[in-house]
């Protein structure tokens, strides 16, 4: 039997009443998700998310907390990760280490290297988040 789709699982559950952690009227990207077709560009994508991600940081307030950003390393000949979706895990002088959720591992980012602000993601946001398409790998020329 073919897996079912988000929107189909996600309406069998408001059917039977059932809540998930991004059911809350506090969801800013809810919106975005149950747009998805599945042909999205990522940059379309990305644009979509920074609208409705409105709160920034320059740095990460704490560790656990979670940030999707404009990435441009200065290494050459490395693939990346160009809009990646992080959970902090360590902060230093020179940048920070996280989980990039669109690798699935550790990536280690420096100040110099973000384009712009960090934009906060909430908890009850995360796990929409984790389901938006819009990693886009790259090789740095």
């Amino acid at each position: 039997m073919p897996r079912k789709t988000l929107k189909q699982r996600q309406s069998e559950n408001q059917e039977k009443g059932k809540k998930t952690i991004s059911d809350t009227d506090n969801n800013r990207i809810r919106d975005i998700v149950e747009n998805l077709i599945g042909n999205e560009d990522p940059d379309d994508l990305m644009q979509e998310i920074i609208e409705a991600l409105t709160e920034t940081e320059s740095r990460p307030s704490s560790i656990g907390q979670y940030y999707t950003f404009f990435y441009n390393p200065k290494t050459p000949g490395i693939f990346y990760d160009e809009y990646p979706l992080v959970a902090i895990t360590d902060i230093f002088s020179w940048g920070f280490r996280g989980i990039n959720f669109h690798w699935e591992g550790i990536r280690q980012y420096t100040w110099d290297e973000i384009n712009g602000e960090l934009y906060k993601i909430r908890l009850e946001e995360i796990k929409d988040m984790r389901t938006i398409p819009y990693a886009k790998i790259k090789i740095n020329n």
